[in-house]
């Protein structure tokens, strides 16, 4: 049996990566309290959520033993949420993957050598393409691992194995707000800084809990100075709704004739920045023609909002000299979620509330490297915001690369849910599954085991061996996890972020970025990535690939530059220079934007009803989000923790409103069954008038609860509308 070279030297006593030889010095942040037993800090962008905040690690004798949050770092300033201070200990969990594991002949995954991994994991994926044409191989990635990792993996299928289908579970996040933001700026841009939440006299938030969702930026707004005006636009009464000034607790899906009818009512009194639109924008005339088929009554009657608090919204909006719009997955996950998404663009536009501090049209990222993956995953686009239907797109990205563009695929992948229905009409064989829970994860679940079963070769490449996707694989890859492995993430406000390895791995799990090394060789193709020895070699080879793109990072430097700057915004061109003034930019100062004549674009569409609208059967319309500070995703981290799990509910529950809990004869705590048209789970019963009658709500935490969802999806970003279908709710 073949040796793999890269595995036999990453198990030798000196590991080639010498991340921990360096310990971070800040600049200008002072004495820092270090634990009495720790030696040393080292200092990372924390691997949650989008925030980007910044984390101490306390160091002993090599080994991360205890986090702090980082005191001075722009983003966070001093503070964590509850994952942050507990990001260790998803490290210790005892299901750690911590060598390969390969499926028998009886259907047992049993452990196996590197070696033997590679070899059946190369064996396999040939066999799939010899047998059903290269095509036939599929893979899906993540939002949670460094940028650099992301490249490698998009190189190397791409370029190197010949696999022209692969997505990411951004699609499921953020897909919607790349799309909205190329269409309506010229690229995927989010143009602010998050001292445009110190800034703003009037803050709206649509579909967004930040309060649960993003704790550190809900502290930054509770902090402004300005005492602003807070307006939290959401079906549900949430965390973030019971502190805003004005809650508009609309219609679900109703968003879009909230906003065209938001948008007449503003041009009726005249509240429109003429000279912004008349010279940065295209369409308005258009756009204004659409609009007036909103009027206030009908408005009303769409969303179940009042008049008055249309007209309250209109003033707040007409009378703020900084308002600032931000959205997360309230929006951004809807059967019309691109168009949603630029009706609150075109408003920033329309009053001009872009490119100036306290401004703009902001969607807020999802996972803590969605920003990375959009940009340099190179799944749906090329590396650096390049188009694979670019012929000298194609060619500037080989030459960079040193290889040739004949080996780059002339169209972009299938998406997230093309890749899915593809294993259901035979053209997908084989799946290759890189740290994320497709089988919890994904939209209409119980459809999604059906076509996980249905693969030649299922491949999972995680932390743990134990997730709901893994236990399905044929072949186990254990990877390290965060704090195991070095890279860069890019926060939601286009901050490049520097993570640290502070930890050993367990066992003979390996960071992803090995781990693809390994399989070039395995393939053969290792050549093409000679120069991709490390992941600060890859992050070089980016940085050339960004110059002359938007998202221009060629003036850093080094992975050093990052950590004693405390990170740095894209685009960040060569010659630029870290000040105290420079710290936090914000896109479109200038007021010209990337489209080919500068301008942005108002877009506009007519409003589509849902797909799958409440009836006698199905009476109840289930909303989904986030359920506590101290969730995140399918669980498979955050439960791993003590302190985590102590501070959220651990079975399955539902929130009704009291109105409908008493029809159904249901009390609180009261187990029932919710079903839909595609299954059904048990949940216990929370009474709260945080959501409205008619409508029900349950934590995407809960790995039951896309048993229910329904698969519809966006036209433009083939996002799924994870927010909204028809349930019924019986007693047991």
């Amino acid at each position: 049996m073949t040796k793999n070279p890269i595995v036999s030297a990453l198990f030798k006593p000196m590991h080639p990566s010498k991340e921990l030889d360096r310990v971070t010095s800040p600049i200008g942040l002072g004495q820092i309290p270090v634990s009495k037993e720790a030696d040393s800090i080292v200092r990372s962008v924390c691997g949650f959520c989008s925030t980007g905040c910044s984390l101490d690690l306390h160091m002993k004798d090599g080994e991360a033993i205890n986090i702090s949050p980082s005191p001075g770092y722009p983003v966070n300033t001093g503070s964590a949420c509850p994952k942050g201070w507990e990001a260790l200990a998803p490290l210790e969990a005892d299901d750690r993957a911590t060598t390969p594991l390969l499926r028998d002949s009886l259907g047992t995954l049993r452990p196996v050598s590197w070696n033997v991994a590679l070899n059946e994991f190369v064996d396999r994926v040939k066999k799939v393409q010899s047998d059903h044409g290269a095509e036939s191989m599929a893979f899906l990635s993540t939002g949670q691992i460094p940028t650099e990792e992301m490249a490698m993996l998009g190189a190397l299928t791409k370029f190197g194995m010949g696999i022209k289908h692969g997505d990411g579970n951004t699609r499921q996040c953020m897909a919607t707000s790349v799309v909205a933001y190329k269409q309506s700026f010229g690229f995927d841009a989010p143009p602010y800084t998050y001292a445009d939440f110190d800034e703003s006299d009037v803050i709206v938030l649509i579909g967004s809990n930040l309060a649960i969702a993003h704790p550190i930026m809900w502290e930054r707004v509770l902090k402004n100075r300005h005492n602003p005006e807070i307006v939290v636009i959401d079906p549900r009464h949430t965390e973030t709704a019971a502190v805003a000034t004005q809650h508009l607790g609309l219609a679900p899906d109703s968003d879009l004739d909230l906003f065209y009818g938001l948008a007449q009512l503003l041009i009726e009194r005249d509240a429109v920045d003429r000279d912004f639109v008349e010279a940065n924008t295209e369409g308005f005339a258009d756009f204004a023609n659409h609009v007036k088929r909103f009027p206030l009554d009908q408005v009303a009657d769409r969303t179940g909002l009042t008049k008055d608090q249309l007209v309250r919204l209109a003033d707040t909006i007409e009378s703020g000299q900084r308002v600032s719009f931000w959205w997360t997955m309230g929006v951004n996950q809807s059967h019309q979620g691109v168009r949603t998404a630029q009706a609150i663009i075109n408003l920033a536009l329309m009053t001009g509330n872009i490119g100036r501090p306290g401004t703009g049209a902001n969607s807020v990222t999802g996972q803590c490297n969605a920003m990375g993956s959009r940009l340099f995953s190179n799944t749906t686009g090329l590396l650096g915001g390049y188009d694979f239907a670019s012929l000298d797109d194609r060619e500037h990205v080989a030459k960079k690369l040193e290889i040739d563009s004949d080996v780059i695929p002339q169209e972009p992948s299938w998406s997230y849910d093309q890749i899915m229905s593809g294993i259901g009409t035979g053209e997908i064989k084989g799946l290759w599954v890189i740290a994320t829970n497709t089988a919890h994860s994904w939209i209409d679940q119980m459809d999604c085991h059906g076509l996980l079963d249905k693969l030649d070769f299922l491949v999972v490449q995680d932390m743990y061996h134990s997730t709901e996707t893994a236990v399905r694989a044929d072949l186990v890859l254990p990877a390290a996890g965060w704090g195991e492995k070095e890279g860069t993430f890019i926060n939601s406000e286009r901050r490049i972020g520097h993570i640290t390895k502070a930890r050993t791995a367990p066992g003979e799990a390996l960071a992803d970025f090995w781990i693809f090394k390994a399989i070039a060789d395995a393939w053969g193709c290792a050549e093409m990535f000679e120069r991709w020895r490390s992941p600060e070699d890859v992050f070089r080879i980016l940085r050339d690939i960004s110059i002359g793109q938007p998202c221009d990072f060629s003036g850093v430097e080094d992975y050093q530059m990052l950590d004693e700057s405390g990170g740095v915004q894209w685009p960040f061109p060569a010659g630029s220079t870290v000040t105290a003034d420079s710290a936090e930019r914000r896109l479109f100062a200038d007021q010209t934007f990337y489209t080919k004549n500068g301008r942005a674009n108002f877009i506009y569409e007519e409003p589509t009803p849902v797909a799958e609208p409440a009836s006698d059967d199905y009476p109840l319309t289930l909303l989904t989000g986030r359920g506590s500070v101290a969730d995140w995703h399918t669980r498979t981290r955050t439960e791993k923790s003590t302190v985590l799990s102590s501070m959220t509910a651990k079975d399955a529950y539902i929130e009704m409103h009291p109105v409908d809990a008493a029809a159904l004869g249901v009390e609180l705590n009261e187990e029932v069954v919710v079903s839909s048209l595609r299954g059904e789970l048990t949940a216990r019963v929370v009474t709260t008038t945080g959501v409205q009658p008619g409508q029900v709500f349950m934590p995407m935490h809960f790995a039951e609860l896309n048993r229910l969802t329904f698969p519809a999806f966006d036209p433009y970003s083939r996002q799924p509308a994870y927010k909204h279908c028809a349930v019924a709710v019986r007693k047991t």
